[in-house]
């Protein structure tokens, strides 16, 4: 009788030792915040196809830190409610870190419940000023800010004939910053203000903005906000015959916005944008663009889902500096190991607050297919 207790701690000893390499093999989960609903969709199903390969790719050379990568994706639905909801699911999830999301005003609703958990976040199209401004330091950006799209507006909106130029943002953390920027340097370029509006995002008819806009006489007209609003603008501006050409940021720069306006209405439509996927050139994109076509059929469409890849890249490369998954410990590496790294979209460096260094934005046509087309 007295040797059930003795086979019993032997069982016990057995199954703790057998039970510790499996917890050392758990996988580093990285969270992906990401609109897969919502009109961002197709953005966000980018977003989840590049950081998929990219975690791909790790685990095809081993891994981080002997481990596999796992990335849990939440849907944000482009909506700062259901994103914040998400960002409590990764939090409990115990996620290394997170990757995204797109929209501003949907990263803001995340930044401090991901900060409160300790959580390293890295943000991809939320390009809003004061996302780096609170002194937050679990939070990054692989994408640029607004003050600098804004500037870059300014000077090509100075180097065209237009004298007099609208802004129409759609009220968002995004829109209205940038609106704001460009609509402080119009003076200091020799442009005059002709109209400062605003739609609502997710409005059918633009008519009544485009009519007051139209009585302003502008040159020029730059829309701050989304493409799917852009690309009804530009089909609804052609339909009641206004020819004025519109310049929009960097949030209008994808292929649904042709499919909302139609070819003839989108043509010769200018937007700011990072380069494009197809206008990558480094060796490290060539070759992921290559393994994405091989793995989707097609290369991706849009830069934000690359900026998302970037965004686990680096923390990739942070984790493995730090050697943990430690929440503060990631963020300092972050600052002080990814220098001139060698990313997607170009090198990445980040400053004192977690905003990426360097200019970034290019300007790009919309041509008679529907392409963008980088200007030369």
């Amino acid at each position: 009788m007295r040797r059930l207790p003795i086979l019993l701690l032997a069982i016990l000893l057995l199954a703790a030792l057998l039970a510790a390499p499996a917890r050392a093999a758990e996988p580093i989960r990285v969270g992906l915040l990401a609109p897969l609903t919502g009109s961002w969709a197709s953005e966000g199903e980018e977003m989840r196809r590049v950081t998929e390969l990219v975690a791909a790719g790790l685990n095809a050379r081993g891994g981080l830190l002997g481990r596999r990568v796992e990335v849990v994706v939440q849907d944000d639905g482009g909506d700062p409610r259901t994103a914040s909801l998400a960002a409590q699911r990764l939090a409990s999830a115990h996620v290394a870190a997170v990757v995204g999301t797109y929209g501003s005003s949907v990263t803001e609703a995340t930044q401090g419940i991901l900060d409160e958990a300790g959580i390293v976040q890295v943000a991809n199209g939320s390009t809003a000023v004061r996302l780096t401004a609170k002194g937050l330091r679990l939070f990054f950006r692989t994408c640029p800010r607004d003050d600098e799209q804004g500037r870059v507006a300014v000077a090509v909106l100075a180097g065209t004939s237009a004298k007099r130029v609208a802004i129409l943002h759609d009220s968002t953390s995004f829109a209205k910053g940038l609106a704001d920027v460009a609509k402080a340097g119009l003076a200091g370029a020799g442009l005059t203000l002709a109209a400062f509006e605003a739609l609502t995002p997710g409005d059918r008819d633009t008519t009544a903005v485009l009519t007051k806009l139209k009585a302003a006489k502008p040159d020029v007209v730059f829309f701050t906000g989304y493409y799917p609003e852009a690309g009804l603008l530009l089909r609804q501006k052609r339909e009641m015959g206004w020819g004025v050409p519109f310049l929009g940021g960097d949030a209008t720069n994808n292929p649904d916005l042709v499919k909302v306006a139609g070819k003839a209405a989108a043509e010769g439509f200018l937007c700011l944008s990072p380069p494009l996927p197809q206008d990558l050139d480094g060796p490290e994109a060539k070759a992921f663009l290559s393994e994405y076509r091989a793995r989707y059929g097609a290369p991706p469409l849009s830069i934000w889902g690359v900026l998302a890849g970037d965004g686990l890249r680096v923390l990739a490369r942070a984790i493995e500096a730090a050697k943990s998954t430690d929440g503060p410990k990631v963020a300092e590496a972050l600052r002080s190991s990814v220098k001139e790294f060698p990313g997607l979209t170009g090198k990445i460096s980040f400053d004192g607050k977690g905003d990426r260094v360097g200019e970034v934005h290019r300007v790009y046509r919309v041509d008679a297919s529907g392409a963008f087309v980088l200007r030369k």
